[in-house]
């Protein structure tokens, strides 16, 4: 079979981890306005007729991830989409990976090099960066810095001294897509492969590096790439926005409160968790987990909002898995099952019962990891402490416990008990009684 050769073609690097956004799953298979942020960057690109064949490159382990992205796409856009390839362990190497897969399969005369995360791209710049990339062979967008940048020589942690104040008029903010003549980045990522180098992380600096002139061209100020929660949070309200003013028929949701408890006794430790932070203490608590009664609690109040059993269903104590788990990922398991139901989080309130630690001085730490986790604003999350007045186990000083409410809004629905399909696993005693066992 003859290899096609496509005028322009696409590079998607997908393969990070993507999870210091918060949860287990990587940033670019997260949703934004009903959609993975994956999925809205392969239709973006697939979209234009300039762009011939998209060749992802994605993680070893995301094969599942992104089929599901691939079923919200439209079958146009899937026809242009090679088959993904695994990616290596630095971005410059995925990079690599899938120009290796596009020469295999017929090279390009010019290819594109994007990131999964940079969802915004419109067609705009994608024809700017199409001309750029046949006119100059190199060529990368960027856009005016509008704050002073200074360059620093690090002292300390978290402390720079200033080394120099670059004039804002010769600096731009670098984006994706790249554009390059395909032999010309081919062979410069091979090579820097060859050279032991793999730490390159633009290929218009790997470019650079290979001597050659690479131009910037007119970035986009809205091409904005998905880094923290906080950009979740602002791509899903733009997205959902706009795609609502779209619509002829406006969804319309109904409100739902959930609410979550856990406790656990003290043992022998140095140490609580809760809310996802780390907090020194005269003892720990026992538990199958890391124990922490806040992020269980708060688990237990999503899932009760969706009606999807408790912590214990999800994750029982009974399986070793999840002896010792870092408990941020039962809360980014509920969350995502919130999302995947059209669902959003409005407010998220947690009140610890504790004589000890005190957790005044933690209380910011909390609300910004469980922001974080949960993808939402640090305005939408309180968390409170109080005591039992010396009464009970809380009083006695043997445990502690948190109880947590969570407001969610839900696309109504008119489903009815006959109809109604839940995941919801058929409760049995055990994992009742494993909702705080965890």
């Amino acid at each position: 079979m003859t290899a096609t050769v496509w005028d322009a073609a696409a590079v998607v690097v997908a393969a990070g981890r993507g999870i210091r956004i918060g949860g287990d799953t990587p940033k670019q298979y997260r949703k934004v306005g009903g959609r993975a942020v994956l999925t809205r960057t392969l239709a973006a690109l697939a979209a234009h007729d300039g762009i011939g064949r998209i060749q992802p490159v994605i993680a070893p382990h995301a094969a599942a991830f992104y089929e599901e992205c691939l079923a919200d796409l439209a079958p146009a856009a899937r026809e242009k989409l090679a088959e993904p390839v695994p990616g290596g362990a630095t971005r410059q190497l995925s990079v690599l990976a899938g120009l290796t897969a596009l020469e295999r399969s017929g090279a390009p005369a010019l290819v594109l090099v994007h990131d999964a995360a940079r969802p915004f791209v419109d067609a705009a710049l994608v024809d700017r960066a199409l001309a750029a990339g046949r006119d100059h062979g190199a060529a990368v967008p960027g856009i005016a810095v509008t704050d002073t940048i200074k360059r620093v020589e690090v002292i300390s942690a978290g402390i720079g001294r200033v080394a120099e104040t670059p004039p804002r008029e010769a600096l731009r903010a670098v984006q994706t897509p790249q554009a390059f003549a395909f032999g010309l980045l081919y062979g410069a990522h091979r090579r820097a492969a060859e050279a032991g180098l793999d730490g390159f992380t633009d290929d218009g600096a790997l470019a650079e590096w290979a001597g050659l002139p690479v131009v910037v061209f007119e970035g986009d100020p809205l091409n904005r790439k998905i880094t923290r929660a906080a950009d979740l949070v602002e791509a899903d309200r733009s997205f959902s926005t706009t795609e609502s003013a779209s619509m002829t028929a406006p969804v319309a949701y109904v409100t739902r409160l959930g609410t979550g408890f856990d406790v656990h006794a003290f043992t022998e430790g140095d140490h609580v968790w809760l809310g996802g932070v780390r907090i020194p203490a005269d003892r720990g608590v026992l538990a199958h987990s890391d124990g922490d009664v806040a992020l269980h609690a708060l688990t237990d109040a999503l899932l009760g909002a969706i009606a999807d059993g408790d912590i214990g269903t999800h994750f029982p104590p009974s399986d070793e898995q999840w002896r010792g788990a870092s408990s941020d990922r039962f809360l980014a398991h509920a969350v995502s099952l919130v999302r995947a139901r059209g669902g959003r989080i409005d407010h998220l309130d947690i009140t610890v019962l504790a004589e000890a630690p005190r957790i005044g001085a933690h209380r910011e730490a909390i609300r910004a990891r469980i922001a974080e986790i949960c993808g939402v604003p640090l305005s939408a999350v309180s968390i409170k402490a109080t005591t039992t007045e010396k009464l009970g186990f809380v009083g006695r000083a043997e445990g502690l416990a948190a109880q947590a409410a969570a407001t969610i809004r839900m696309p109504e629905t008119q489903e009815t008990p006959e109809t109604q399909e839940t995941s919801e696993t058929q409760e049995t005693p055990e994992s009742r009684m494993s909702g705080t066992g965890a």
